[in-house]
């Protein structure tokens, strides 16, 4: 889930990123260990929303 997040990430579909984050989160995803670092998510770092997932994961 975390990298099908990318894509949505690339193509502008900010709404689709976070519930596939929120899948990741839900999932345990391997890929969130680099949430907090990763560049291709930039674009998502000052929504609220980019912050409650960096909490579930305990990143915040």
């Amino acid at each position: 889930p975390y990298y099908i997040a990318f894509i949505h990430t690339g193509l502008g579909d900010k709404e689709q990123a976070f519930a596939w984050l929120r899948r990741a989160c839900d999932t345990q995803s391997e890929g969130l260990t680099w949430l907090a670092v990763d560049p291709f998510l930039d674009s998502l770092r000052t929504d609220p929303q980019f912050t409650e997932i960096m909490g579930r994961v305990g990143l915040e």
